[in-house]
């Protein structure tokens, strides 16, 4: 990839900051959006800002002129059976994972419009989309909109603007530390997928880094399953 400019919502941990590294070892321009700046680094070719994307404004004009590609990473992971979870955690869990998404792309879409290298979106769902798995319900639904937000700003945008969408499954990422908080539940989680190991940062960080560049400059309106074999295999 040429030297582009990206913005990325939740940069600061986890997928996110692995997203960041990549990009900055490509020499690329990064606007990290996230809540907590703790564990990024001094580089000039960062630029932070300190903002809680579902409760504070984002104007355009905090942003570059030009953007070559928006990156959405906030998520949430509250499990619970049905008649535990409220209405107010499912208004929680939306307002982070898809209207978060929506904010995002709006004070992003002018400076995507202007860029003239297959300008990209990545968003992020869940596997739980797709299979169905009890205790899921909130997340699901939440990131069930994203998918079908993903699918329709793909068709509204092309063939301008990129969307597409990456599912993981369970990734060892500061997100997932409760599920993932002792050697045998990362044992018992392994032996849940086809693959036999969970995935961590930096396999998700490498398929948005290739939905951000020219190679996949084909590719828009997809659900990309990055989640050890889980959506597709069975033991």
């Amino acid at each position: 990839m040429s030297h582009k400019n990206f913005v990325i919502i939740g940069g600061s941990k986890g997928i996110g900051h692995a997203i960041v590294q990549r990009l900055t070892q490509l020499n690329h321009r990064v606007i990290v959006i996230s809540r907590s700046l703790d564990q990024l680094e001094s580089n000039p070719l960062i630029e932070y800002i300190q903002k809680d994307i579902t409760k504070d404004e984002l104007s355009p004009s905090e942003l570059p002129d030009v953007i070559d590609g928006l990156i959405y990473c906030p998520g949430s992971i509250v499990l619970k059976p049905f008649k535990s979870l409220s209405e107010e955690q499912f208004s929680e869990d939306f307002a982070i994972n898809c209207l978060g998404a929506v904010k995002s792309i709006k004070a992003s879409l002018n400076g995507l419009k202007k860029s003239e290298s297959h300008p990209s979106i990545v968003l992020f769902s869940t596997v739980a989309v797709s299979q169905g798995m009890p205790f899921h319900a909130s997340i699901a639904a939440a990131k069930g909109a994203v998918e079908g937000l993903t699918k329709s700003l793909a068709a509204e945008f092309g063939p301008t603007i990129r969307v597409n969408c990456i599912a993981p499954s369970l990734t060892d990422t500061p997100l997932a530390s409760k599920i993932l908080s002792s050697p045998e539940k990362i044992q018992a989680a392994e032996q849940k997928h086809p693959l036999k190991s969970i995935g961590n940062a930096d396999d998700l960080a490498g398929m948005a880094v290739f939905l951000l560049s020219q190679d996949a400059k084909w590719i828009s309106g997809q659900i990309l399953h990055v989640d050890g074999g889980m959506s597709t295999l069975r033991s």
